[in-house]
């Protein structure tokens, strides 16, 4: 007489659970590889870590800023909010703007609409990967500011948080937008040359207060300005600038509602 076998493993070990995981946990998955790909991204590093290194290092040793710029404040102290705003803008428009240009180009933006990830999850994975970007690049460009002589108080550092996150959503959703809408090459080319408008003329090398009235005005309404100007006064004078908060959340939400109409998967 033969015995049925025990069963090696509870019924329903290797049953099929079909379904999409839950949304927090794709978040954090898709914000891992997007953050991933970009730190191992050669031209990545170079764009939003190694010139602002540069700038801000090569600025506070060498006599290179009109002392009319700086004021009563050291060069250290003046430039680095503004190399924090270039960071942000380097990350979360121009290279956010050109991995998705390249992204639609290559079909997978397609293939990721294709699995169980919303079209609104793959706009916060990315945004999410950004802030995780941005907060590495503001870190490590702190402390090597603090190793040049930059000694914010607790107040100030606390106050540049929402600036730098609101910064970051609104330079990716301006990055959303072109890199959306454009071809690839188009993308490309486009985003690095803003990139070197805004830094040179954008308020962020060269402070709106010292341009003409008309002109001033204009770039402190402009996302660059407004970031390095809010920067400026909450580490450097320890007032938290409401008016260019107010421009880069306008920013914000413009750029993001164009983009969620714009925005092509190829």
């Amino acid at each position: 007489m033969t015995t049925t076998p025990a069963p090696r493993f509870t019924p329903g070990t290797f049953t099929p659970a079909p379904g999409r995981g839950s949304l927090g946990r794709m978040l954090r998955t898709h914000a891992k590889v997007e953050a991933s790909l970009t730190l191992r991204h050669g031209e990545q590093i170079l764009l939003t870590l190694l010139i602002p290194l540069a700038l801000l290092i090569g600025l506070s040793l060498l006599d290179i800023l009109p002392s009319a710029q700086l004021g009563d404040s050291s060069k250290v102290d003046w430039i680095t909010p503004r190399i924090l705003a270039l960071a942000v803008m380097s990350s979360a428009f121009t290279g956010q703007a050109i991995a998705l240009g390249f992204d639609r180009r290559y079909g997978v933006l397609k293939r990721l609409s294709a699995t169980a990830l919303p079209r609104w999850l793959l706009v916060a994975g990315r945004v999410a990967a950004a802030l995780v970007v941005v907060a590495l690049q503001a870190v490590i460009l702190g402390v090597v500011a603090a190793l040049l002589g930059w000694s914010p108080s607790l107040g100030g550092i606390l106050g540049a948080i929402p600036f730098l996150i609101v910064g970051t959503l609104a330079f990716g959703a301006l990055g959303l937008l072109l890199g959306g809408a454009l071809r690839a090459e188009a993308v490309l080319a486009l985003a690095n040359i803003v990139w070197f408008v805004l830094l040179l003329a954008g308020g962020i090398l060269l402070a709106p207060s010292t341009m003409p009235a008309g002109l001033a005005t204009v770039v402190e309404l402009l996302p660059s300005g407004a970031l390095a100007e809010g920067l400026r006064s909450v580490l450097l004078d320890g007032s938290f600038g409401w008016g260019p908060f107010a421009v880069l959340v306008g920013w914000g939400v413009v750029a993001g509602a164009l983009a969620s109409k714009t925005t092509k998967l190829t």
